[in-house]
């Protein structure tokens, strides 16, 4: 279980060479050597071993699990594999695609896989999820969001729409499992410095793994529902939220 001070004993990664994942690792193992479990993609083996080794350099005990978003049927056996070895007290929901938005919106297969690996695979992973916590009493889901599902944008609303649905389940979720002992935190973080932005143009306020990673273990530790990372998008996209339609349509994104 997490102790007194917020340190888990266990962590289940889902996307587990995502670099945000990896940097929140690091810092939890850190504070404490712990148990970690990375599922990632199998044509993904050499770079989940490699960051396994990374983390076992912290004293961890590391494990790897192949883990395929767009084969639900395979869901449930991964969350079972992961909890064979006694509880999870951190779970990281940190995979998905950014897509090629113009691709997206004309290709009805790269929509599909769109909303396939960052709509339908949280949701199924989400309830597999639930039940294993629920039975066991406690734990903590993280998922990860993206400012892109608060409003439609013309450069990325393929992903957004994606986005925007998980964002809805997960923070339906804190309501349907706060008697449970269970704590869901969505985190919604600006752009982030990762190989999933690498070439892009670095957005203001961007962030980095390790600040996100930060931000995610003081929102654990604090029983957050929800986190802005940096807190300062929260106000952003409240204003960008309220724009008229005939406004927003001009910015530049």
């Amino acid at each position: 279980m997490i102790d007194a001070v917020g340190n888990p004993q266990s962590l289940f990664i889902l996307g587990g060479t995502s670099d945000i994942a990896l940097a929140t690792a690091e810092q939890y193992a850190a504070q404490r050597p712990l148990r970690i479990i990375l599922a990632a993609r199998p044509e993904e083996a050499d770079l989940v071993e490699a960051a396994a080794e990374r983390l076992r350099k912290t004293g961890s005990t590391v494990t790897t699990l192949p883990f395929e978003a767009t084969d639900p049927q395979t869901h449930g056996e991964v969350v079972e594999k992961a909890f064979a070895d006694g509880d999870i007290d951190v779970t990281l929901v940190a995979f998905g695609v950014q897509g090629d938005n113009e691709k997206g919106w004309t290709d009805p297969a790269a929509a599909r896989f769109v909303a396939e690996v960052n709509y339908v695979a949280p949701i199924s992973l989400g309830v597999h999820l639930s039940n294993k916590l629920r039975k066991q009493g406690h734990g903590h889901i993280v998922m990860m969001c993206s400012p892109a599902g608060e409003r439609a944008r013309r450069s990325n609303f393929v992903y957004g729409s994606s986005k925007a649905g998980a964002d809805i389940f997960y923070t339906g979720l804190t309501y349907a499992l706060a008697e449970s002992g269970v704590k869901v935190t969505v985190v919604r973080p600006n752009f982030v410095k990762t190989k999933l932005t690498e070439g892009m143009k670095p957005a203001p306020m961007a962030q980095t793994p390790q600040q996100v990673g930060a931000a995610i273990i003081d929102a654990v530790r604090k029983d957050r529902e929800s986190i802005w990372v940096p807190v300062q998008m929260r106000w952003v996209m409240s204003v960008l939220r309220h724009l008229p339609k005939a406004i927003f349509r001009k910015l530049p994104f």
